[in-house]
């Protein structure tokens, strides 16, 4: 009972601006849960929910991996501010950065979870990435471009 209330939690903070203990209590009694103050508190407690600033000012919960709209923000500059230029070889995407800003710019793709990409390797100045395919290599390419030039 505990897991799936917990899942719904997560579930419904996604879906739903949710800025209060009370009002995520009313959330889970309209999905059929009976909960109590003290278990919403250890819930989020347990689930490690943070409240994260909306752009109201307001603020709401969020799980910890989704509060960071901000930290994506960060990635995404160190992506724009490190990169150079980007080619491909088949399913081998490599990555031209500043120098010395190959090992961010490579820690800021792992952190969008690209699934076509399987791993990559930093250098100072140059990132190789293994993907899957050709096409997932333009695929990804394709992304990138429009991250950059957002």
């Amino acid at each position: 009972m505990k897991t799936k209330r917990q899942a719904k939690i997560l579930e419904l903070i996604r879906k739903n601006d949710i800025e209060t203990q009370e009002e995520l209590s009313d959330y889970l009694e309209r999905e059929g849960y009976q909960v109590t103050q003290a278990t919403v508190s250890r819930d989020i407690r347990e689930l490690k929910l943070t409240k994260v600033a909306m752009s109201s000012g307001r603020q709401k919960y969020a799980a910890w991996e989704t509060a960071g709209e901000e930290l994506s923000e960060k990635y995404i500059r160190v992506l724009k501010d490190g990169f150079v230029s980007m080619d491909m070889a088949q399913n081998i995407l490599v990555i031209r950065t500043v120098s010395g800003m190959a090992m961010a710019v490579a820690a800021a793709l792992d952190t969008f979870h690209l699934k076509e990409i399987v791993g990559s390797i930093a250098g100072d100045d140059t990132i190789m990435c293994a993907v899957r395919s050709t096409e997932d290599t333009v695929a990804v390419m394709e992304r990138l471009k429009k991250l950059i030039t957002e």
